[in-house]
């Protein structure tokens, strides 16, 4: 168990987050009702007035939860000083800006108390469909107060898929009988869907960023799952720079089976 807390305590900070990840849901929910101001950032990735909105609500809760955590959020300038700290908050205020612009239900709010590089407590808050994920380490993961765990078994065959689409077609054509589904645009909440069982095998493409994940990768952890890069390494969080290359979650027994036909394979994952 990270830290000297006991699970407990870690859980009351898990409580205290749902309320700020809710709050934060609720305020984004009710400004998509009107027009949103958005433009362009960095790598052509888009950013709205909520974005921003809602990083400031839950700047403000979350010191106030755990003043001495520092920052990382994907719309707040970076501070290196949060390499020297034990513990940081990993915000990303809106996972999935595009679907939330266009009206899409596949957004979330998705934060993670991070120490010494991996998460503690994590929660995802999808508003559009009520949907909330609260983890603790080694404390189990709910939705909506309700224990989830990722799917079973090992075989790839009739496994639900879902990613980028160059990789489903590599896996596809391993594995014809993969199924397929529709892309989740968040991605933490495409690989919260592993978590929850109503995917299989989930893929994030290269770049992904601290703040996509770290949330996501406690719930599918707990969940019995495991989100790693393509070779199988666990991921660390806060690091200088907050970047990952592509990546796998899927139940323990499964993603054992699948990061063996992806090593294996003559035409590895690109």
């Amino acid at each position: 168990m990270p830290g000297s807390e006991s699970t407990t305590t870690l859980a009351a900070v898990a409580q205290h987050l749902a309320a700020a990840v809710r709050s934060a849901g609720e305020l984004a929910l009710e400004a998509s009702k009107k027009p949103v101001k958005s433009w362009v950032k960095a790598q052509n990735s888009p950013v709205s007035e909520v974005d921003l909105a809602v990083d400031a609500l839950l700047k403000t809760r979350l010191a106030a939860i755990m003043p001495e955590a520092a920052w990382l959020s994907e719309e707040t300038e970076d501070d290196p000083a949060r390499l020297a700290a034990r513990r940081v908050w990993v915000v990303d205020p809106i996972d999935g800006t595009r679907a939330f612009l266009a009206g899409r239900p596949d957004w979330t709010v998705s934060v993670a108390l991070v120490e010494e590089g991996r998460p503690i407590v994590a929660a995802l808050y999808a508003p559009a469909t009520e949907e909330l994920f609260l983890a603790v380490a080694g404390g189990g993961v709910t939705r909506n107060g309700l224990a989830i765990r990722a799917s079973a078994g090992e075989g790839l065959a009739g496994a639900r898929i879902s990613g980028p689409k160059r990789l489903l077609d590599q896996v596809a054509a391993a594995v014809p009988e993969v199924v397929i589904g529709t892309r989740v645009h968040s991605l933490a909440l495409r690989l919260a869907r592993v978590a929850d069982s109503t995917l299989d095998v989930a893929f994030a493409g290269g770049d992904s960023h601290d703040w996509d994940l770290a949330a996501a990768d406690l719930l599918v952890h707990e969940a019995g799952g495991a989100v790693t890069t393509i070779a199988g390494a666990t991921l660390c969080y806060n690091g200088a720079i907050p970047t990952h290359g592509m990546l796998v979650a899927a139940g323990r027994r499964r993603h054992r089976a699948l990061s063996t036909l992806l090593c294996s394979s003559d035409a590895p994952l690109r």
